[in-house]
C-alpha cells in the first residue's frame, strides 16, 4: 500500500512540475540522440543520416516525450486539464451564451440557496439551546375558546407537576401574558417603551443559557415582593447602553421604580425569535411562583427537559395520568390537561408545510433551469456539429467528446453557483432583517457551512443534469452527412428538434404547476385580506399610555383615564379615542361567563375573551354597536356593574332572545347594556368567538393600557401631538411604540404574505424561463426550415400563412405542456390544501387564469420567430441552400 501511495504522490508531483521534468527529459533525450548519432557516424553514415537513424531508433522525439509524460504523471488529470482549457477558450469565444447561461444558473442556485438557508434555520439547525432535542413544550388543553388562557397553566398545578412527574429532570415557565412595550424606561435618555418577560428562576438554566455579563436570578429575587432586578437582552445592552460592561449593578428607572441590572444575556439567546416571532424582547424579570401569582389563573407557558431515556410519548402518558389526578384532587382549580410536543416542533411546526412547499417550488425552478440550459446546449451543439464530427473523424473517442461537453456544462454551473452564492448572501441578509414577519428563527437565517455544501452540490447536479442530454446526443454521423446537414437537414437534426420540443413541453408543464400553486395562494391571501375583521384598521393607531405609579388607586386611575381621553380628543385631527388592555390579533385571555339562572356542567361552562375598555373604544376601533349602548364614562366603581357582549356571546348565552338588560355572571353579576359586532381577535382566518367588554373604571384586573385613536394625522406627527397633549398629566410618556392598526393586521398576515411573495417570484421566474425556452426552440426551428419556408413562399404562401404555420407549432407545444401541467397541478395542489383559505385546490378561476396566461405568453414568445419567418425572401433561402 505504501508503494502505491508513493507512486501516486510521485505522479501527482509530476503534474505540478511539468516544465522542470520536461526540461530534464529533453536533456536526457538529447544526450541519447547524440550518443546514437556518434555511433552511427562511426558506422559510416553521414551526419544527417546518423541523426535520423538515431531518432527512428528512439521512436521519434515527440512520441517519446508523450509516452514519458503519460508514464510519469496522472493522464486522466492532465486530460481533464486539457478539457478545462479547451472549454475556457470555447466559452470565451461565445461570451453571450456564457453570460446568459451563468445568469440563469446563478438566479436558480441563488434562490435555491436562499430558501435552503431558511429551511436550514427553521427546520434543520438545532435550536440555540443546550441539548435542544430533549426540550419539550408542555401546553394545556383546557378546552374553552382556544385562547391563550386555555393553553397556559396555573402556578400550583405547575409546581405539583414539576415535583411529581417521572419524565422530566426539570420544568420552567414564563408569564405568557407579558405585554409588548409594557415597561417604561426613564431617567437615562429619552423615555422608551420596552418589552419585559417575567420568567421562573430556573428558566435560563433549563435552556442552558448563561449570562454574558453578571449573573442570572437567585432564589430571593424570585419571591413575592423580592428585590426588583432585571436581566438585559444583548440587543438592548448594545443599543441603549453602548455595550457598557459597567451597566451590571446599575439601577434603572423602570415604571417609575428603581430596578437593579444583575446581568446581560448573550447575543445567541433571542427569546422573541423562538417564543414570540416578530417581537423584540428587551428585559427579563423574575416571576414568583407563589400563592399570589397562583390566584391569577392560567398564566404560565411551560418548557421541560426530558430525563435521559425518556421520550415525548412516555412523558405524555406520565403527565396525562398526573394531570388528571391533580385536577381530581383540586376540583376548584383550573384543569391541567398536558399536551406535549418537542420544542422544535412547537417553534417551527406551523411553518413547516409552507417551507416544504417553498423547497418544492425551488426544486421545480431548478428543473426548469436545467431544461432551459439543456435546450441552449443542444442548439449550441447543433451549431458545433461539424466541429464534433471532425474531431471524431480525427480519432477522438465518444467518451472524450462527452466529457468535453460535461466539462463545459459543469464550468457554466460552477460560475453560476458563484453568482448564486453572492445572490444568496444578499437574499439571506434581506430575509433575516424582515423584522415585521412573525416567523420563528427568521433572524437566524444565514449562509453557513451546510448552505455552502448545498450550493456546491446544486452546482454539480445542475451541471450534470443540463449537460446530460447534449452529451448523450453526440453526433455519430459521417463527415459527409454532417456537411449535408447544414443545407437539407438530417435525421439527427430532427431527433434533436424532438428532444428540444420535449424539454420545452416539460418547462411549460412545470411552470404551469408553479403558477397554479402560486395563484391559489395569492387568491387565498386576497381572501384573507378581504375578511371582515369586525373593526376598521385604516386611519387608526395605538399608543401605550400606562398611568405612572403616582396613579395607584382605582379612583386615581379613573381620573387619569378621563383626563387623558379628554385631552387626546382635543387634539386637532383626532375624531375618536378609547382605551383597551388587549389589542386585536395579539395575546388574549378568557374568563368564565354564564347567563344568570342557567346551570352548566363543568366541562361545558361558557367562556369568553375579555377586553377591559373605556368609553370611545368601539368608535375608535370602528366596531359597530348592534344593540343597546356603549360603555360610558359614568360606568365607574360606584355604579351598576355593566358589560357589553358581542353577537356570538349573545347567541351562546341567550339564543333567540334580546340580551340587553339581562344579567351575566362574570367576576360579579353584570347587566348587559349593549351588543357589539363580532371581531377577529385571534387570527385573520379564524372567526370571532364569544367576547365581552368590561368598563375600565369598574375593574383593576388589567396590566397595560393602550390608547386607540381614529385620525387622519401621520403616525410620527400623531405621536408628538399625543405626547404634548398628555405631558401635563404624564410628563415621561414615550413617543416610541406608536403603531397603526394596519400594522397589526399586516404582521398577522406576514407569514402568509412571505410565502406568497416568494412562491409568486418563483412562478414568475419559471414563466420567464419557459417563454425563453419556447422562443429558443421556435427560433431554431425557423432557422432549420428556411429552405422549406422559402419554397412555400415561392409557391405562393403568404406571410400570414407562414406566421400561422409557426404559431401553430408554438401553440401545439403550449397546449401539450399546459395539459400535462394542469394534470400535475390538480394532483399536487391538494398537498397544499392546509395553506389555502376560502379557495379549493381545484379552483376553476385560478386554473383558467393559469391556462390563459401560459397560452398568451407562449403565443407572444412564438410571435417574434413567426414574424421573422414571414420576412424570409424565397430566393435568398434557395441560394443559401
Amino acid at each position: 500500500m505504501s508503494d502505491r501511495l508513493r507512486a501516486f504522490f510521485s505522479r501527482l508531483r509530476a503534474v505540478f512540475s511539468k516544465t522542470r521534468l520536461d526540461d530534464d527529459f529533453n536533456e536526457e533525450l538529447a544526450a541519447h540522440v547524440d550518443l546514437l548519432t556518434s555511433e552511427n557516424e562511426k558506422a559510416g553514415m553521414t551526419p544527417q543520416e546518423a541523426r535520423r537513424a538515431a531518432l527512428v531508433r528512439l521512436g521519434g522525439g515527440e512520441l517519446t516525450r508523450e509516452i514519458h509524460r503519460e508514464t510519469r504523471g496522472l493522464p486522466f488529470l492532465e486530460v481533464c486539464s486539457q478539457d478545462f482549457r479547451y472549454a475556457v477558450r470555447t466559452l470565451r469565444r461565445d461570451a453571450g451564451f456564457f453570460a446568459a447561461s451563468v445568469c440563469i444558473v446563478g438566479l436558480g442556485i441563488g434562490a435555491s440557496a436562499t430558501i435552503f438557508s431558511v429551511v436550514n434555520a427553521l427546520l434543520l439547525r438545532p435550536l440555540p439551546f443546550q441539548d435542544p432535542a430533549r426540550l419539550v413544550w408542555i401546553a394545556n388543553d383546557d378546552g374553552g375558546t382556544g385562547g391563550l388562557s386555555a393553553q397556559t397553566v396555573q402556578v400550583d398545578p405547575f409546581l405539583e407537576m414539576r415535583s411529581q412527574n417521572q419524565s422530566f429532570s426539570d420544568m420552567a415557565g414564563y408569564f405568557a401574558f407579558y405585554g409588548v412595550g409594557d415597561s417604561k424606561l426613564t431617567g437615562s435618555g429619552e423615555p422608551e417603551r420596552l418589552t419585559s418577560v417575567p420568567v421562573s428562576e430556573n428558566f435560563f438554566p433549563l435552556l442552558g443559557v448563561q449570562a454574558q455579563l453578571g449573573r442570572l436570578f437567585n432564589d430571593d429575587e424570585c419571591k413575592w415582593n423580592g428585590p426588583r432586578v432585571v436581566l438585559l437582552s444583548h440587543g438592548l445592552w448594545k443599543r441603549r447602553f453602548g455595550s457598557d460592561p459597567l451597566v451590571v449593578g446599575r439601577a434603572l428607572t423602570l415604571d417609575d421604580a428603581l430596578v437593579a441590572v444583575v446581568g446581560v444575556l448573550p447575543a445567541s439567546f433571542d427569546f422573541g425569535s423562538v417564543f414570540a416571532p416578530g417581537s423584540r424582547v428587551d428585559l427579563y424579570s423574575p416571576f414568583p411562583l407563589t400563592p399570589e401569582t397562583n390566584r391569577w389563573g392560567n398564566t404560565l407557558s411551560i418548557v421541560g427537559r426530558l430525563k435521559a431515556g425518556a421520550s415525548v410519548q412516555s412523558a405524555q402518558a406520565d403527565t396525562a395520568v398526573l394531570g388528571a389526578r391533580i385536577s381530581k384532587e383540586h376540583p376548584n382549580r383550573n384543569d391541567f390537561v398536558p399536551v406535549l410536543k418537542l420544542l422544535t416542533d412547537q417553534v417551527s411546526g406551523k411553518v413547516r408545510p409552507a417551507l416544504i412547499l417553498l423547497a418544492s417550488a425551488v426544486g421545480v425552478v431548478m428543473l426548469i433551469v436545467c431544461a432551459n440550459l439543456s435546450n441552449l446546449l443542444l442548439a449550441r451543439g447543433a451549431a458545433r456539429q461539424k466541429e464534433m464530427v471532425i474531431r471524431s473523424a480525427l480519432g477522438a473517442a465518444k467518451g472524450r467528446l462527452v466529457r468535453q461537453v460535461l466539462t463545459e456544462s459543469l464550468m457554466l454551473s460552477c460560475c453560476g453557483a458563484l453568482l448564486g452564492l453572492l445572490l444568496a448572501v444578499v437574499g439571506t441578509w434581506f430575509v433575516a432583517h424582515l423584522s415585521a414577519v412573525s416567523i420563528p428563527l427568521l433572524e437566524k437565517v444565514r449562509i453557513d457551512g451546510r448552505a455552502l455544501l448545498f450550493t456546491l452540490l446544486m452546482a454539480v447536479l445542475t451541471g450534470l443534469l443540463f449537460g446530460l442530454a447534449p452529451a448523450l446526443r453526440m453526433p455519430q454521423a459521417q463527415l459527409s452527412d454532417s456537411l449535408k446537414d447544414s443545407s437539407r437537414g438530417s435525421s439527427q437534426g430532427h431527433e434533436h428538434s424532438w428532444i428540444r420540443s420535449a424539454l420545452v413541453i416539460s418547462e411549460i408543464a412545470l411552470a404551469c404547476v408553479l403558477l397554479a400553486g402560486a395563484g391559489l395562494l395569492v387568491r387565498s391571501f386576497l381572501r384573507v385580506m378581504d375578511v371582515d375583521l369586525g373593526f376598521r384598521p385604516e386611519r387608526a393607531a395605538t399608543l401605550r399610555i400606562d398611568p405612572s405609579s403616582g396613579y395607584s388607586t382605582q379612583e386615581q386611575r379613573n381620573v387619569y383615564f378621563t383626563e387623558a381621553l379628554h385631552r387626546v380628543l382635543e387634539v386637532s385631527g383626532i375624531q375618536a379615542a378609547g382605551l383597551t388592555d388587549q389589542l386585536p390579533l395579539g395575546r388574549n385571555r378568557t374568563w368564565g361567563v354564564a347567563a344568570q339562572g342557567q346551570v352548566y356542567k363543568r366541562e361545558n361552562y361558557p367562556e369568553g375573551f375579555v377586553r377591559i375598555v373605556s368609553d370611545g373604544y368601539l368608535g375608535a376601533m370602528g366596531i359597530k354597536l348592534v344593540a343597546g349602548r356603549d360603555i360610558s364614562e359614568r360606568d365607574t366603581k360606584g355604579t351598576l356593574p355593566v358589560v357589553v357582549i358581542n353577537e356570538t356571546m349573545a347567541r351562546t348565552l341567550w339564543p333567540g332572545q334580546d340580551p340587553v338588560g339581562r344579567i351575566a355572571n362574570i367576576d360579579v353579576d353584570r347587566t348587559v347594556v349593549g351588543v357589539a359586532g363580532d371581531v377577529h381577535h385571534l387570527t385573520l382566518e379564524r372567526g370571532a368567538g364569544s367576547e365581552f367588554y368590561l368598563p375600565i373604571r369598574q375593574t383593576q384586573d388589567y396590566g397595560s393600557v393602550d390608547l386607540v385613536v381614529r385620525t387622519n394625522l401621520p403616525p410620527r406627527e400623531l405621536a408628538v401631538r399625543v405626547r404634548e397633549a398628555l405631558r401635563p398629566i404624564e410628563p415621561n410618556l414615550p413617543t416610541t411604540g406608536l403603531r397603526t392598526l394596519q400594522e397589526l393586521v399586516d404582521k398577522a398576515a406576514s407569514p402568509r404574505r412571505f410565502v406568497v411573495v416568494l412562491l409568486g417570484g418563483f412562478a414568475a421566474f419559471a414563466l420567464i424561463l419557459a417563454s425563453l425556452g419556447i422562443y429558443a426552440v421556435i427560433s431554431y426551428s425557423v432557422s432549420q426550415r428556411q429552405l422549406e419556408i422559402g419554397i412555400r413562399m415561392a409557391l405562393g404562401a403568404s406571410p400570414a400563412t407562414v406566421r400561422g404555420l409557426v404559431l401553430r407549432e408554438t401553440l401545439r407545444l403550449a397546449v401539450v405542456g399546459v395539459a400535462l401541467g394542469i394534470v400535475g397541478a390538480l394532483v399536487l395542489t391538494r398537498l397544499a390544501a392546509s395553506l389555502l383559505f376560502g379557495v379549493t385546490p381545484t379552483d376553476p378561476l385560478t386554473f383558467g387564469v393559469v391556462v390563459a396566461v401560459l397560452t398568451a405568453v407562449a403565443a407572444l414568445a412564438g410571435y417574434l420567430p413567426a414574424a421573422r419567418a414571414a420576412r424570409i425572401e424565397p430566393m435568398s433561402a434557395l441560394r443559401a441552400s
